[in-house]
């Protein structure tokens, strides 16, 4: 299914193709997932078209420097970003889509990133 989405003030505008319902989703707790709420859909970088708004992002890196957090630079909302748990797909927050997909929701224990990110590997968990 093609999904689209974005940040509050509608200037980061993307699409992006979907498996059918119900969608894996991690929730993470780590620092930032935690304060901002983001629910995380995996989405390979082929499967992603940002539509408008590139030029309005603002880059946010910090503990490894690995994920690259993209917020609108109006609003302030980071509706995707590169994640380093998938370095060749986009991580999607669930919650920025104009419609709401059933969603079927692994908890991914970011605050033990190493741990969890192995266990995700190893197909204990979502994406």
């Amino acid at each position: 299914m093609i999904a689209r989405g974005g940040c509050h003030c509608r200037t980061v505008r993307f699409r992006c193709q979907l498996p059918d319902a119900p969608v894996k989703a991690l929730s993470c707790n780590c620092s930032i997932c935690a304060a901002t709420g983001f629910l995380h859909i995996i989405v390979s970088h082929g499967d992603f078209v940002l539509e408008s708004g590139a030029d309005r992002l603002t880059s946010y890196r910090f503990g490894t420097g690995g994920a690259d957090h993209l917020f609108c630079s109006v609003c302030g909302i980071k509706s995707f970003y590169q994640p380093r748990s998938h370095p060749d797909a986009w991580s999607v927050n669930a919650n920025c889509l104009d419609a709401p997909v059933a969603l079927d929701v692994t908890d991914f224990d970011g605050r033990n990133w190493e741990q969890a990110k192995a266990a995700l590997d190893a197909g204990e968990g979502a994406g």
